[in-house]
């Protein structure tokens, strides 16, 4: 009787969870009718605040103060014509001229919006030798404003990275005795958490639990995503002992989906988006931790075939993956086929398409023992890392705004997304490229310049900071796609360095 040889697979390690099982249960609460009037009553309460404000150039500076509170509060989908009127209103009066108070925010709202705004404005608050005056260091929550507004610098504007600089100094001494410098308790919380992530990078303000009921109702909890999810050989099963949630290990990747765009309005692109996350997570650990070489060959032709006859030459771990793949996307394209839209998730095919052939270039390198050098690891990699795939996918059903040419645009790997991809690539080898069999872009340039492993995390450091700077001179210059869309790069990009920083401290 022939032995069946027993099948080697790699091994990787990956990060520990950051949630533990803080989702293993939850309980809806029902909504009652006195609130959601009380709700409605609030919102045309701030409305009429805006209308008011908009009409009063006295009242312009306090209009500034109200979207900046609106915006912080994460309720900003709830006014988005008003507060996209209100800020074309002052950019339309003032242009670069702004001289209301509040000069900081002025910039970083109108630039937060798409308005290209001057910079040449925070001159006036250096001296001849070019420092940025001392008496600015009186004012703390001025302070705060000018070093959130500095955020918005796109490259070359020097006046910009020179007031972060000045701004993260003082404001770091400050947190170190705020009683020295007259500083509340409020505000110097305020500081504290400004300076582990400015307001441009971070989240809106949103508790991810509010969305659970709906993950729920939209049938996320259906048996194949949770099979999916319970795989042996994807590192959400990987990372513990005991077996968690099948539930809580897709509220993990909700998170991702959540980031990129939590408004109600777009529920359908969401559901779309978890499986889609869903699947291209067990697809990266399919290549990166479990198939063979050989498997692998045969998993990446299927994918780029994309039929159900491609099932039977499969190995049976793989098939049932498979089949979801195709299903998920089935569904989506009935759905979208009634609108006349079945091209968008034609084009999030071929993003998979592309991804899973960019999985098997790093297959290939690993199975021959290849070491590329650091421009064929970055060519590849800022693919695999997968925000090439995602982001344009992310438009899928997002309304009318989404267009064929918005798409061709997100195709072409433009600047926007090709920064939020080197922003992803990074962030993810300085967290778990040591886990990885294939090298990452980390120890690539250390051998390639031969250099220390701090040096080059000092250096990634610094490119991120330079993608933020170009993803925002995207943000301002590029007109023909719109802001909406746009966002879900800046989204996807304020994740992928939130989660990571978690996993850091």
């Amino acid at each position: 009787m022939e032995v069946k040889q027993e099948v080697v697979r790699p091994q990787s390690t990956f990060h520990p969870s950051i949630w533990g099982d803080q989702f293993l249960v939850y309980e809806e609460q029902e909504e009652q009718a006195a609130v959601e009037q009380t709700i409605q009553s609030l919102k045309e309460e701030v409305r009429k605040q805006i209308l008011v404000a908009f009409d009063d150039p006295t009242k312009h500076n306090d209009l500034l103060k109200l979207v900046n509170d609106i915006q912080r509060l994460g309720i900003a989908y709830c006014f988005d014509q008003e507060l996209e009127k209100a800020l074309g209103h002052i950019y339309t009066i003032y242009g670069d001229d702004w001289n209301s108070g509040s000069v900081f925010l002025w910039f970083r709202l109108l630039r937060q919006e798409g308005f290209y705004v001057s910079c040449d404005i925070f001159n006036k608050y250096k001296n001849n030798d070019g420092t940025f005056k001392e008496s600015l260091t009186n004012d703390v929550e001025g302070m705060l404003e000018l070093y959130e507004a500095a955020y918005m610098r796109v490259p070359g504007e020097v006046v910009l990275d020179d007031a972060l600089a000045f701004t993260k100094g003082q404001l770091e001494k400050i947190t170190k005795d705020p009683l020295q410098w007259n500083c509340s308790q409020s505000l110097s919380r305020h500081i504290e958490e400004a300076l582990e992530r400015p307001i441009w990078k971070r989240l809106p303000r949103l508790e991810a639990l509010r969305y659970i009921p709906f993950y729920e109702q939209q049938d996320l909890h259906n048996e194949s995503l949770l099979r999916l999810a319970k795989l042996e050989f994807n590192r959400l099963q990987s990372l513990h002992k005991r077996e968690l949630s099948q539930v809580s290990k897709l509220v993990e990747l909700y998170f991702w989906v959540v980031g990129a765009y939590f408004e109600p309005q777009y529920s359908r692109s969401r559901i779309f988006f978890t499986k889609v996350i869903t699947i291209a997570t067990i697809l990266d650990d399919t290549y990166d931790c479990y198939g063979t070489y050989e498997e692998l060959e045969i998993f990446n032709k299927a994918i780029q075939r994309w039929s159900v006859t491609c099932i039977d030459a499969l190995p049976d771990y793989m098939k049932f993956v498979y089949k979801i793949f195709l299903d998920s996307y089935g569904e989506m394209v009935e759905i979208m086929a009634s609108e006349g839209k079945a091209y968008q998730v034609e084009y999030a095919k071929d993003l998979m398409k592309e991804l899973s052939r960019h999985y098997m270039i790093e297959a290939k390198w690993k199975n021959e023992g290849y070491e590329p050098t650091l421009e064929e690891h970055e060519s590849v990699s800022f693919v695999s890392a997968g925000y090439q795939m995602l982001i344009p996918t992310s438009f899928v059903s997002m309304g009318e705004k989404v267009t064929e040419e918005a798409f061709k645009w997100a195709l072409s790997f433009p600047p926007l997304i090709k920064s939020a991809s080197l922003i992803g690539r990074i962030m993810d080898d300085i967290v778990e490229g040591k886990g990885k069999d294939v090298v990452s872009t980390v120890e690539c340039y250390m051998k390639e310049h031969d250099v220390k492993e701090e040096d080059v995390y000092n250096l990634f450091k610094e490119r991120v900071e330079d993608a933020w700077k170009d993803m925002n001179l995207e943000l301002l210059t590029c007109k023909d796609i719109p802001m909406v869309l746009k966002m879900r790069a800046i989204n996807l990009a304020r994740v992928i360095e939130s989660l990571y920083n978690m996993m850091i401290a």
